[in-house]
């Protein structure tokens, strides 16, 4: 006996109430095991791969690939405790109601477990319905079934009923990798119900999401693009051309159309003014993460009396510091330091003597609160927009752990694989927005943070150094604070005491 179940689009993280789907990664009719993905969406602030916490056969999916749907939305049905290996027959009836993590269906008429092949799968489900949380267990082999096998008839009580059988489809002997001796049915030439045909097999070979979501604003097949980058990679650049070309082709039926619905004693004059009509606006959508980051600032800027102030340091000494740590060789030598990781290693001792600047307000109960450990969070920019990935427990880290962390978390952030996880509960955020070639800024804080440290370029400029002048590494320095968790004598303190470490890089050792 078996009985359908529901899965639910789950909670993604803080703060997120919906989830663009990008990609579909089973079909109705297939076999999906517990914890096995089986949408790609994308967040405000991530890709993420949503696996399934039930095991079974896909009865039903819900929204095509471009659909936004909110928290709460049912992606899947599924249909568990059928027999996969043998000829069965009978309805399915439905379990207790029952919900898990909100993924299985309210009301009175809900299932919530089942009993499958595996002792994993005989409480029902996992429940984890977040990627990294699963049983661990290997995902099974994709089984179709005929979706006209299955009857979805309505019992008594509400629920859907499945009568489930093996596909009629003749069965190949051969045994499966990783599951001996088990039949498997060949392949059905029918194509799911409601799917349209793939222009080809497989993967879409693409990681940016921004190419993803250009090929779609602008109705784009990616499946139809030939990749210029390693391995067929489709890059921004193929999808622009792509863009042009039907632009282009678009353009020249406009002008054939005109030229044939023209009078033919018309005068070029005549026809001036449609032909030098003004192009209608573009309006883009403010979602995904350009519409997180535009709800954060505004936030920001609403809620938080911000003050800037900033100051001139000679950063010569920390490069020559940070150059001899890069040259040392023999086992002593360590990885690369990043001028990033120097500047977060002097933020992290900085927040040690001004604890005020690593708190936040409760404006409900009226307290500043005082946070005990520093989460540093720092600016990438990425395609998909700007994105602050949080290094944790940053104070108890050394200049090169917080550099491998740093590095660790850009290039999750590159190919837009961070979860939400990495990208909240930051206390503290470094903006080195130098890496555009700009000297300052006047930085927004990261709300419901206290303050922001902006790092321009390091330029060599005129500098008086000893009673003389000379060409040094200069570099500015901002910082933005909120007012209402402390004053301009402690936030001038701050910046002095970062500007001290830069300027003298010894000053930082009597912190440590």
């Amino acid at each position: 006996m078996a009985q359908v179940l529901e899965f639910k689009l789950p909670d993604l993280g803080e703060g997120l109430t919906e989830a663009e789907i990008v990609r579909w990664l089973v079909e109705v009719g297939d076999v999906v095991a517990i914890d096995q993905p089986v949408v790609e969406v994308e967040t405000a602030k991530a890709m993420v791969e949503v696996p399934c916490p039930y095991g079974g056969v896909v009865t039903a999916r819900f929204g095509e690939e471009g659909t936004e749907l909110p928290v709460g939305a049912p992606l899947l049905t599924v249909a568990v405790g059928a027999p996969s290996g043998q000829e069965t027959s009978g309805p399915v009836t439905p379990g207790p109601s029952g919900a898990r993590n909100g993924s299985a269906p309210s009301g009175p008429s809900s299932p919530s477990s089942s009993s499958g092949s595996s002792a994993t799968e005989s409480s029902g489900g996992s429940g984890n319905v977040l990627v990294g949380y699963g049983t661990g267990a290997p995902a099974a082999r994709r089984r179709r079934i005929r979706p006209d096998r299955l009857d979805r008839t309505p019992t008594r009580s509400g629920a859907l009923t499945v009568e489930a059988a093996v596909p009629e489809a003749p069965v190949s002997e051969a045994p499966v990798s990783g599951a001996p001796g088990v039949p498997v049915p060949a392949a059905s030439s029918t194509a799911a119900p409601g799917s349209a045909a793939p222009v080809s097999d497989g993967p879409v070979p693409v990681v940016s999401p921004l190419v993803r979501r250009l090929a779609r604003q602008h109705d784009i097949e990616l499946r139809r693009l030939t990749g210029s980058g390693p391995d067929g990679l489709i890059l921004r650049a193929d999808v622009d051309r792509a863009i042009r070309q039907a632009e282009e082709a678009e353009a020249a039926k406009t002008r054939t159309a005109r030229a044939a619905a023209a009078p033919t004693g018309a005068s070029p004059a005549a026809a001036s003014p449609a032909a030098s009509a003004a192009p209608a606006a573009e309006r883009i959508p403010l979602r995904g993460v350009r519409g997180a980051v535009a709800d954060k600032l505004s936030r920001s800027r609403t809620e938080i009396p911000d003050a800037t102030c900033w100051v001139d340091a000679d950063a010569t000494e920390l490069m020559a510091v940070r150059a001899a740590m890069n040259a040392a060789t023999g086992p002593s030598a360590g990885p690369k330091v990043s001028v990033l990781a120097l500047l977060a290693r002097i933020c992290t001792a900085a927040l040690a003597r001004f604890p005020e600047l690593n708190s936040t307000v409760d404006t409900e109960a009226r307290e500043i609160v005082r946070l005990p450990g520093v989460h540093l969070g720092f600016a990438a920019q990425t395609e998909r927009g700007l994105v602050v990935p949080v290094v944790r427990d940053a104070h108890t880290r050394n200049a090169e752990s917080i550099g491998a962390e740093i590095a660790r978390l850009t290039e999750l952030a590159r190919t837009g694989k961070l979860s939400p996880a990495q990208l909240t509960g930051g206390t503290f955020t470094l903006n080195n927005y130098g890496v555009f070639g700009v000297d300052g800024s006047t930085p927004i804080i990261n709300h419901p943070e206290a303050a922001m440290l902006g790092v321009g370029r390091i330029m060599p400029k005129p500098w008086v150094h000893q009673g003389e002048l000379a060409v040094r590494q200069v570099v500015q320095l901002s910082l933005t604070f909120d007012h209402r968790v402390c004053d301009g004598g402690t936030a001038g303190g701050f910046l002095r005491y970062v500007a001290d470490c830069v300027e003298q890089p010894a000053v930082l050792l009597r912190t440590l």
